[in-house]
């Protein structure tokens, strides 16, 4: 999907129902990740998930995230774990990039992640958001496409 077609999605817009749909929070988020999704096209990046990653050569990382926060008037390009602030709202520590614009995206360069699977090994990147981490049931992910 594009930007724009995300915005008039249902993911944004929500069902016809009447059931309870904060369309205006989520149309602040799709915005945000557009300003975050052009910095990473200037970049040269266009490999981009909204579940919250980016695919990127772990060898000209350093290189992207100096020229992404060249584009970026808060400098929030970092994964640095210092760098993280504590958020009462999630009660854990969170990136700049998440307090400035309440979206995350992280590099994907052939890394595990941290996180792990339903028979405890650790996920790469992609696997990690194909999946429910509660239940661990296949879902989908969305490719931003210029």
């Amino acid at each position: 999907m594009t930007i724009e077609q995300l915005k008039d999605s249902l993911l944004v817009r929500g069902p016809e129902d009447s059931s309870p749909w904060n369309h205006q929070k989520r149309l602040l988020l799709v915005n945000n990740l557009g300003i975050l999704v052009n910095q990473l096209y200037t970049v040269g990046i266009d490999e981009i998930f909204i579940d919250g990653y980016f695919v990127a050569n772990p060898y000209t990382l350093p290189d992207i995230v100096r020229e992404l926060n060249k584009t970026d008037p808060y400098k929030v390009w970092t994964w640095d774990w210092s760098s993280r602030i504590y958020d009462r709202n999630s009660a854990k520590p969170q990136l700049p990039l998440w307090h400035r614009y309440k979206v995350e995206l992280y590099p994907h360069v052939g890394q595990g992640c941290g996180i792990l699977d339903e028979n405890g090994n650790e996920q790469m990147f992609p696997a990690t958001f194909r999946k429910t981490r509660d239940t661990f049931l296949p879902k989908g992910i969305i490719k931003i496409i210029k």
